[in-house]
């Protein structure tokens, strides 16, 4: 990860669907970003400043407390909303816009509850009128790698909420973006299920080798799962510090007792004021 508006190639091996001419995800880059909400006495800045880059493939988390911005960023990123001032550049394009190469994710599930897993799943695909002949391996493809194998033809009342994110990331994953962007996504599951998907996205993202932002409140979830750390900080939200998390993948269930982690959690927490 690189910041300051300097580049890095990075190896990330060979893809995952054997093709070396697949990019592994996209580079983020935020060009002093100023965000403000309202006019005149009504005006709010939520976002001041954000200027920071990060390479190809790296996992990215936002963390702060809310109203510091983490949300709006993400939506700039996606294309939802446009800044008053800065640019946001995806893979060198600065977004204008949705783009199809970005795929978005939200804490709650969003399925249809009169679709199946499988027919929530190729939502996406039935948007693109893709009726390729692989459509059905992919569909199988990501069932399998969330761990769904079985539950192809449940409808979402007959899941847990953990398994309904799982299909709600299935459905992120059937697009292939180069981008994923992930607003909180385990934030209402108990601390369980979200460790257990925490390990579960973990494993995903180093299979897909795509280039990820997660919006969290949660230190220990944002350093268990990330590259790089961006603390934020709010009124108005700008960035305290970048963290480079440098611990070892896969990461495991165990790393979070090990010093190295513990050492990182406090780290941000000093930063945000809660030691």
């Amino acid at each position: 990860m690189m910041t300051n508006g300097e580049t890095s190639a990075v190896d990330l091996g060979t893809p995952p669907s054997g093709d070396p001419r697949r990019p592994a995800g996209a580079g983020l880059a935020y060009e002093s970003i100023r965000k403000v909400f309202g006019k005149g006495a009504d005006e709010f800045v939520a976002l001041d400043d954000i200027d920071f880059s990060t390479t190809p493939g790296d996992f990215v988390s936002l963390v702060g407390p809310s109203g510091c911005g983490k949300s709006t960023l993400l939506k700039l990123t996606a294309g939802l909303l446009n800044p008053t001032a800065g640019s946001v550049l995806v893979g060198g394009k600065e977004i204008n816009g949705p783009r199809t190469d970005i795929g978005l994710m939200l804490q709650t599930s969003t399925l249809f509850p009169w679709r199946n897993v499988v027919e929530n799943i190729s939502l996406p695909l039935d948007i693109r009128r893709d009726r390729s002949k692989n459509r059905e391996a992919r569909i199988h493809e990501v069932l399998e790698l969330v761990g769904l194998t079985g539950f192809e033809y449940h409808y979402p009342r007959e899941l847990s909420g953990g398994m309904q994110q799982r299909v709600a990331l299935c459905r992120l994953l059937i697009s292939d973006p180069d981008l994923m962007l992930l607003d909180e996504p385990f934030g209402a599951l108990d601390e369980f299920t979200r460790e257990h998907l925490n390990t579960e996205l973990a494993r995903i993202c180093e299979h897909e080798h795509k280039t990820t932002l997660f919006v969290t409140h949660n230190v220990p979830e944002s350093v268990f799962l990330s590259d790089v750390v961006v603390v934020m900080g709010a009124h108005p939200g700008r960035v305290l510090e970048i963290i480079e998390v440098d611990l070892p993948r896969p990461r495991l269930p165990k790393l979070r007792d090990s010093p190295e982690f513990s050492e990182i959690c406090v780290r941000i927490r000093s930063i945000l004021g809660l030691s």
